[in-house]
């Protein structure tokens, strides 16, 4: 049984210097360290006051120095880190300042940290891994400053180990130390406006990063020109410098980027003793924060930073996550949507599955109105000045990073985003899909824990898709949405309930219109009747009744061409005697525990054309249907169910390789049948403890 949630301040009331909390979720052991390996040396685990004389939280307030990488490979979360330490409200929020070394010390320290559209409190004791007296991993130049140390034990614990941090994207926890949005860009594919998107980014106190590509043997690989591949580096400023006599009219654009090592820094052209900075003057130099110590920080010219990097990450931050920026921001608006992927019932696949497609989730977009015109265009491209509704779109897994040691990776992830044509706002079916081409989509399927896209639509509603790659993999997911003007979004779903089809002859195909009963359609029914009757009497004896059993041997020989097909091709050997007490307290009005001529007739004439529709869903002639297809063949029926309604039924009544057959289908229309007319039931008397759904949920399993 899980430990009931500690509170730090139930934690500050028990505990104190004389008797020092220890955490019993993310203990001092090697298993909290690494769970693929054991440590390569004896590691031990030692509080601050062991290491140094005065240990402090902050020694002069937090600084991008305060970070040196040690041996974890966690380089994309120093880099976020890095860029945390810049904004003082950002860092306050993950690192509250209420908590320190001296005044009521305990031992513990506390955290918060976004996760997936919430922010969640991690508490860890002070405990940290060193060998021979120093710290193993991240730590401070300062000695005796340990903020940066304990941030990274909270989040390794946040994510199961120390291990779980090794490699990954700085835009993951740049989002998760502030609950903004990333956007990621090919530098090798860049926009032509990219320097005017990092420029405003910068100023609007968002968090950015870059790297270089690598081969897995080229790791933190060091260049000629002082670069590292596969590293990640923090941007830590965006200038546009007027230089005059420089060779152009147009101010020199500058990028200043941080080395998490804290050393090794660009050696080429606006490096710290390049000869460029002579152009600039001393005033402007000192403005800049020009050090030419070999600290890990460099500037580079813009030319130079498409040219040396790979990719640039840029987490935006929504209104809410900052009290404002170097210069009046633009307000996002933001919208977020959780779903999930379900297998047999709503992971279909990407496009290239076209069968199952449509049954993944599917999320309305609309865009109310286009950008304002931005007078400061001086970077963009015609194509980026185009009229129309920017709007970014991030589709993110839920705790991948956390099941790591359980084997679990990321899923390979992306999206595709349709436009509806006719004004109408309704789950898309499949055919949509086979004959309309998205209007944007992520430009990628890709296994990381985010992927996103930006892009201008034109005003209108829209449908976002998200799936996984291959059809049946199960996930949960966020989909986020940030745009500049208004928007709104909501997943799409079907109502549960009833809806009137058209009556169907045996060709399975509608009439043209309504027959009007003649007397001889009146007579040939009663004739019918009669002739059923007399089969009633034949197969029910003297009681004239059906019970299970009796039910269970006319059905089974009634449909036994069925089920021969159906045992042959897929293990079916028809109806079960539990299925068929189930039919009978379905239809059993006057709850006699059995069915009388009425009942029974009411029952056969249905499942007689529940059997005609399962045929037509049958398209192999197999002996049963996919579950991606009950939906619409309970629609045919005439019945409409909600994601969580199909999602009981699928669980329910399919087995474990998603497939339908004949007797499981029966049985389930019946239930579905009986239990919204039994809930209507209820609603006409006023007795509705649940909502349909709710009810439904409860009284399939009963």
């Amino acid at each position: 049984m899980p430990r009931p949630k500690v509170a730090y301040k139930d934690i500050k009331r028990e505990y104190s210097s004389s008797r020092l909390y220890e955490d019993p979720e993310f203990r001092a052991v090697d298993s909290s360290l690494f769970f693929s390996t054991k440590p390569p040396r004896p590691f031990e685990w030692k509080r601050p006051h062991e290491l140094c004389q005065d240990p402090k939280l902050f020694v002069g307030g937090a600084s991008r120095f305060d970070i040196a990488q040690g041996e974890l490979g966690d380089c994309w979360f120093l880099a976020a880190l890095a860029s945390l330490s810049l904004d003082d409200y950002l860092l306050k929020k993950v690192c509250p300042e209420d908590q320190n070394f001296d005044r009521n010390y305990c031992g513990a320290f506390y955290f918060m940290f976004w996760q997936y559209g919430k922010w969640v409190e991690v508490i860890v004791d002070d405990r940290l891994p060193t060998y021979n007296g120093r710290l193993v991993f991240v730590h401070s130049q300062e000695k005796n400053e340990f903020w940066s140390a304990l941030l990274e034990k909270a989040y390794a614990k946040l994510h199961g180990s120390y291990e779980a941090l090794k490699g990954g994207n700085t835009v993951e926890a740049m989002e998760d130390f502030t609950g903004g949005f990333s956007e990621s860009h090919d530098l090798k594919k860049a926009p032509k406006n990219l320097f005017k998107i990092m420029f405003d980014a910068y100023n609007h106190d968002s968090q950015m990063g870059c790297s270089i590509d690598a081969n897995p043997n080229e790791i933190e690989a060091k260049l000629s020109n002082g670069l590292i591949k596969g590293h990640a580096y923090t941007i830590t400023d965006v200038r546009r410098v007027p230089i005059p006599g420089y060779g152009s009219s147009k101010p020199i654009r500058l990028i200043r980027i941080r080395n998490p090592w804290g050393q090794t820094e660009w050696k080429g052209r606006w490096s710290d003793n390049s000869s460029e900075w002579k152009s600039i003057p001393e005033s402007e130099r000192n403005r800049l924060g020009l050090v030419t110590d070999d600290d890990g920080e460099f500037w580079m010219e813009y030319g130079d930073f498409i040219r040396e990097y790979n990719r640039v990450d840029i987490c935006h931050l929504s209104p809410d996550k900052s009290p404002g920026g170097k210069k009046k921001s633009k307000k996002w608006v933001t919208n977020e949507i959780e779903g999930a992927w379900q297998k047999h019932m709503s992971a279909g696949g990407c496009r290239n599955f076209p069968d199952t497609f449509y049954i993944n989730p599917q999320i309305e977009m609309s865009l109310e109105e286009e950008d304002d015109e931005d007078d400061d265009d001086e970077d963009d491209d015609p194509a980026a000045k185009q009229k129309g509704c920017t709007v970014m779109i991030g589709l993110l897994q839920k705790d991948r990073r956390k099941q790591m040691k359980m084997g679990v990776g990321n899923l390979t992830i992306g999206f595709a985003v349709y436009e509806y044509k006719d004004g109408k706002i309704v789950k898309l079916p499949k055919d949509y899909f086979l004959y309309n081409a998205s209007k944007a989509r992520s430009h990628t399927f890709i296994n990381t824990r985010e992927i996103m896209g930006r892009f201008k639509l034109p005003p209108g509603h829209y449908c976002i898709v998200p799936s996984t790659f291959e059809p049946n993999q199960e996930g949960k997911f966020l989909i986020r949405i940030y745009s500049l003007k208004g928007s709104s979004s909501v997943t799409l779903d079907e109502k549960t309930g009833i809806v009137d089809v058209p009556k169907q002859g045996p060709s399975g195909r509608a009439p043209a219109k309504p027959e009007k009963k003649t007397a001889e359609t009146i007579a040939a029914e009663d004739a019918m009747k009669t002739k059923f009757y007399d089969f009633f009497k034949k197969v029910t004896g003297d009681d004239m009744e059906v019970d299970a059993w009796e039910l269970q041997e006319i059905l089974n020989a009634a449909l036994k061409k069925d089920f021969r097909r159906a045992d042959e091709l897929a293990g079916s050997d028809g109806f079960s005697i539990d299925a068929c007490k189930s039919i009978v307290a379905a239809c059993d009005e006057d709850r006699s525990g059995k069915l009388g001529f009425e009942e029974f007739m009411d029952m056969w004439m249905n499942i007689n054309a529940w059997k005609n529709v399962f045929t037509r869903y049958d398209k192999d002639k197999s002996g049963t249907f996919n579950t991606f297809e009950l939906r619409d063949a309970l629609k045919s029926i005439g019945y409409t169910v909600s994601n969580k309604t199909f999602g009981a039924l699928v669980l329910r009544f399919a087995n474990r390789k998603g497939v339908i057959n004949l007797d499981e289908f029966i049985s389930c229309v019946i239930k579905l049948k009986h239990l919204i007319e039994s809930f209507q039931e209820n609603m006409s008397r006023g007795v509705a403890q649940y909502n349909l759904d709710e009810f439904l949920a409860v009284g399939m399993y009963s």
